[in-house]
C-alpha cells in the first residue's frame, strides 16, 4: 500500500480496507447491514408472535398457528448470535491483511523521509502516532464506521415503528439525540486533543520502563541501584499524562450521561403515556411491548452505544488528520535506492564558507567553514564535543541539504549527485552505530550491499575479519558466522561493547565506497586501544580516503592533515608536526592527552 500525499476523509475509513481486501471489507459491511435491519424484524416478529399467542390462548384456537412466529423470532435471535462470532474472525483476518499491506507502505514513507524529521521531537511525535499499529486504527475505525451505519440503520427502523404507532413519541426522542450527537463530537475530538498532548509524556516514561525493565541497563542498575530513582521519575512521566487523560474524559462523560438520564426520564414517560391506548384498545399487547422494547432500546442507542461511536469516529477523524500531515512530510528523492553498482570515483571534496544551522535552531553549527579532501590522503577533524564533527558528515553523506556556503565533489555542487551516488560514495561508523539482530555473517555482508549474493563476497568478509582480529570472536560463536547475534532469536548470542564496535568497523571495511570515515566509533575504548584500531583502518584504507573524527588525538598522526573545529570553523589546519610547531589550540589538546598514550 501506498501513503499517498493527500488530504485523508472520512470516505478513506472505508476506502483503504477495501483497497487492501475487498472480501473481508465487503462481508463485514454486509453483516454489519443486517444488524441494522434485524432489530426493527425482531420487535415486529415479538409483537406479532406476543399477539398470536394470547389470540390462541384466549380463544381455544389452532396452536400450529404460532408456529411460524415463533420459527421467525428463534431464527432471527440465532443467526444474531451466530453471525457475532463469526465476523469476529473475519474483523481478525481484515486486521492482519491491513497489517501486512499498511505496516510495509508505513515502512517505505518512513524510509524516504527527509532526516529533520527524525530529529525533531514535533515531527518525531507526529510520525509515532500515526505508525503505532496504525493497521488496528484504522480496521477499529472501518467497523466503527460500519457500527456507526448500523445504528442509524437501526434508530431509523425503531423511529418508523414509533412513528407508525406513536407519532410524537419519536420526535421527542429525536430532537433529544441532535444535542448528544454534537456532544459525542466534542467529547472524541477532545479525547484525541488529549493523547496528542499526553505522547511526549507517554514517550518518555515507555523510555524509563525501558531503562527500568531492559536488558541493555541491566548491569548498571545492579551496580548503581538507580532504580528507585528512574521509578519516580518515571512515575511522574506517567501521572502526568494519566491525569491529562483521566480530567478530559472525566468531563465528557458526566455531559454525557447526563445527557442519557434526562433521555431516560422522557423514555419512562413514553411507556406510562402508551398504557391508556393499550388499556383502550387502540394499540395491541403485543405491540405494547415491542414498543417498550423499542423505547428502551432507543434510549440505550442514543444514551450510550451512539455516544461511544461518535466520540471513536471523531477520534478517526482526527487521527486522518494526522495521517494528511504525515503524508505530506517532504520525502528525499532516491532515499530507498541502493548504492551505485558501479564503483564511485572523486578526486575532491571541497567545503566552501558552509553555514548550517539545525531545522528550528538559532545557533549556527557550522559558520563559515571551509576545507578541501583530496583522494588517497588521510584527514582527523578534532574539536571539543559539540564543535560540529558529526554535523559535517551529516552533509557529506546528505542527510540535510539545506545549508549556505558550497560543498562541492570535484567542482559539482554536492545537491546535484543523487542519492545512490552518496551513498556509494561514503562508508561511515558512527560512534552511536547500529547493533543488527541478524547472523555475524550478515552483519557484515550489509556493508557491501549490491554484491551480498556474490560469493566473491566472502573472501571480503574473511579479509575483514581478520583485519579487525573477530577470528576469535567466530571461534566462539556454536554455528561460526551463521550464529544469529543478540537475543532476540532463541539461538542468537550477544557480544561484547568492543566486539560489536569491531563488527561495525569490518562492515565499513568490505565497502566499497573510496572514502571511509570513522564518526567517534571507538569512544568507549580506552585511548590505546582507539589507535590501535585506528592504525588497522587506515592499514587497510590505504589507497582510499578516510576521515577520522574525534576529540582525543590518537589516530591523528596517521593523518596527512588535520583540520582543529572551533566556533564553526577550521582554527588550524597542517599535519602533526606541523600544528605543534603553531603551539596554538592543537598543541594545547595533544599536551593534555599524551599521557594517555604513554
Amino acid at each position: 500500500m501506498i501513503i499517498e500525499n493527500k488530504k485523508y476523509t472520512v470516505l478513506d475509513i472505508v476506502r483503504l480496507p477495501l483497497n487492501c481486501s475487498p472480501l473481508y471489507g465487503i462481508l463485514i459491511a454486509i453483516s454489519k447491514i443486517l444488524d441494522g435491519i434485524i432489530p426493527s424484524l425482531l420487535i415486529l416478529a415479538t409483537a406479532k408472535f406476543i399477539d398470536i399467542s394470547i389470540s390462541v390462548v384466549s380463544s381455544g384456537g389452532d396452536l400450529k398457528k404460532v408456529f411460524p412466529s415463533i420459527f421467525l423470532v428463534v431464527a432471527i435471535v440465532g443467526y444474531s448470535w451466530i453471525s457475532v462470532r463469526l465476523i469476529k474472525f473475519v474483523e481478525i483476518k481484515l486486521e492482519i491483511k491491513l497489517r501486512e499491506d499498511l505496516r510495509l507502505g508505513m515502512v517505505k514513507k518512513r524510509a524516504r523521509l527527509s532526516y529533520k524529521y527524525i530529529e525533531n521531537s514535533e515531527s518525531w511525535d507526529l510520525i509515532s502516532r500515526v505508525c503505532k499499529d496504525p493497521e488496528s486504527k484504522l480496521s477499529k475505525a472501518y467497523i466503527n464506521f460500519l457500527d456507526l451505519i448500523s445504528m442509524i440503520i437501526k434508530v431509523a427502523g425503531l423511529l418508523f415503528i414509533l412513528i407508525a404507532q406513536v407519532w410524537w413519541a419519536a420526535l421527542i426522542i429525536l430532537a433529544v439525540s441532535v444535542p448528544l450527537f454534537m456532544l459525542s463530537m466534542k467529547s472524541g475530538k477532545a479525547t484525541y486533543e488529549a493523547d496528542k498532548e499526553t505522547s511526549k509524556y507517554k514517550r518518555k516514561y515507555e523510555y524509563l520502563k525501558e531503562v527500568l525493565t531492559g536488558r541493555e541497563s541491566v548491569d548498571e542498575r545492579s551496580l548503581f541501584r538507580f532504580s528507585n530513582n528512574i521509578n519516580k521519575k518515571w512515575w511522574d512521566q506517567y501521572e502526568i499524562s494519566r491525569k491529562i487523560i483521566l480530567k478530559t474524559e472525566a468531563k465528557w462523560f458526566i455531559r454525557m450521561k447526563a445527557g442519557g438520564i434526562i433521555t431516560s426520564f422522557i423514555s419512562i414517560f413514553i411507556i406510562i403515556v402508551l398504557i391508556k391506548p393499550v388499556t383502550s384498545g387502540l394499540i395491541t399487547i403485543g405491540m405494547f411491548i415491542s414498543l417498550v422494547n423499542a423505547v428502551t432500546s432507543l434510549i440505550q442507542m442514543l444514551s450510550w452505544n451512539l455516544s461511544f461511536l461518535v466520540g471513536e469516529l471523531t477520534k478517526n477523524i482526527e487521527y486522518l488528520k494526522d495521517l494528511t500531515n504525515f503524508s505530506s512530510l517532504k520525502e528525499e528523492k532516491g532515499a530507498t535506492d541502493n548504492p551505485l553498482e558501479t564503483p564511485v570515483k572523486f578526486k575532491s571534496l571541497e567545503f566552501k564558507n558552509v553555514r548550517f544551522k539545525y531545522p528550528q535552531t538559532e545557533n549556527y553549527i557550522l559558520d563559515g567553514m571551509s576545507f578541501v579532501i583530496e583522494h588517497g590522503k588521510h584527514y582527523a577533524f578534532v574539536g571539543s564535543n559539540g564543535a560540529g564533527k558529526t554535523t559535517i558528515t551529516k552533509l557529506i553523506t546528505g542527510l540535510y541539504d539545506e545549508y549556505e556556503g558550497d560543498i562541492l565533489i570535484d567542482g559539482n555542487n554536492i545537491r546535484e549527485y543523487s542519492q545512490s551516488y552518496l551513498k556509494a560514495l561514503c562508508s561511515v561508523v558512527y560512534q552511536d552505530f547500529a547493533k543488527y539482530y541478524i547472523s555475524f555473517k550478515d552483519n557484515l555482508s550489509i556493508g557491501r550491499i549490491n554484491g551480498i549474493k556474490n560469493k566473491g563476497n566472502d573472501m571480503l568478509i574473511q579479509d575483514a575479519v581478520s583485519t579487525m582480529s573477530l577470528n576469535d570472536v567466530i571461534e566462539s560463536l556454536p554455528h561460526g558466522m551463521d550464529t544469529p547475534l543478540g537475543k532476540i532469536k532463541s539461538k542468537g548470542v550477544d557480544v561484547s561493547g568492543g566486539q560489536w564496535q569491531r563488527i561495525a568497523m569490518a562492515r565499513a571495511i568490505i565497502s566499497p565506497s573510496p572514502l571511509r570515515i570513522l564518526d567517534e566509533p571507538t569512544a568507549a575504548l580506552d585511548p590505546i586501544s582507539e589507535s590501535n584500531i585506528y592504525e588497522k583502518f587506515e592499514e587497510i584504507s590505504r589507497g582510499g580516503t578516510t576521515i577520522f573524527i574525534s576529540h582525543r588525538l590518537g589516530s591523528t598522526k596517521l593523518s596527512d592533515e588535520i583540520f582543529v573545529l572551533g566556533n564553526g570553523q577550521v582554527v588550524e589546519s597542517g599535519n602533526h608536526n606541523e600544528l605543534i610547531s603553531k603551539n596554538g589550540v592543537y598543541t594545547e589538546m595533544y599536551e593534555s592527552q599524551k599521557g594517555w598514550y604513554l
